[in-house]
């Protein structure tokens, strides 16, 4: 399945360059934990400030509420989310206490006569 999520940078080029050279260098067991919960694909886009995941996982074994719970228990994941969220800020449309948020798909080619 595929997934696409939203989520927004702290206004701050120094800030935003740090984002970007820990996404050139991320740790191992972040990328363990994605792996080990069905995620086969990822990429993150930025414009300007508002960033795009496209997120595609293993229909069989991922379960996006059983990752969450794991990278709770997890203090690596933890930490990893603790350091990026000081270069992230929520959409004006994300719920109060959640980060990424799932996009609506509206239009699909491969859906098109």
């Amino acid at each position: 399945m595929r997934f696409c999520l939203a989520l927004d940078l702290k206004d701050d080029p120094a800030l935003i360059e740090s984002y970007e050279e820990h996404h050139r260098h991320v740790w191992p067991e972040v990328l363990q934990h994605l792996r080990e919960h069905g995620v086969v694909g990822m990429e993150i886009f930025r414009l300007g400030t508002r960033l795009t995941m496209v997120m595609d996982t293993d229909d069989v074994v991922f379960d996006n509420d059983k990752m969450s719970r794991a990278a709770q228990l997890n203090p690596v994941i933890r930490a990893w989310e603790e350091l990026m969220w000081k270069f992230q800020a929520a959409t004006p449309w994300t719920p109060a206490g959640e980060k990424w948020i799932q996009m609506q798909p509206i239009f699909d080619l491969r859906r098109q006569p």
